[in-house]
């Protein structure tokens, strides 16, 4: 009787190995500010930052250290894998909009200061794509 228990005991744990067939489920997830074309388009020179706040929602990062800086971070992971990322930088001068950085800048708003992202606070600079 005790064989059999033990038999029957190593048969089940030896079941529990790897099994190519069964995978954990992966849950999608979105995460941070999604900010559209068209949001940023609606955004002008000049806006108060509650304006800007209403046009954009409440940014993901506001840095201590440089008040006059908000970062809008979104990121989906689909399957456990990055499918999109998005960032943008907005900036003010004197609570006022002065220009917006990153990669969702609505054409003709004239806010747009380089295509190149300012260095995140307290880290180093984004990767840069390889020109050519």
């Amino acid at each position: 009787m005790l064989r059999r228990a033990i038999l029957l005991f190593a048969l089940l744990v030896a079941g529990c190995g790897y099994v190519p067939l069964i995978t954990p489920y992966k849950l999608d997830v979105q995460q941070g500010n999604v900010v559209t074309q068209e949001m940023v388009a609606r955004l002008q020179p000049g806006m108060t930052r509650s304006q800007v706040r209403f046009t954009l929602g409440t940014p993901l990062v506001v840095d201590p250290f440089r008040a006059d800086r908000w970062d809008y971070v979104y990121m989906f992971m689909k399957q456990g894998v990055v499918t999109e990322q998005r960032r943008i930088v907005v900036i003010f001068k004197d609570d006022k909009l002065l220009h917006i950085e990153g990669d969702v800048v609505a054409a003709g708003t004239g806010l747009l200061k380089t295509d190149k992202l300012a260095p995140p606070a307290g880290g180093t600079p984004p990767a840069q794509k390889p020109e050519g």
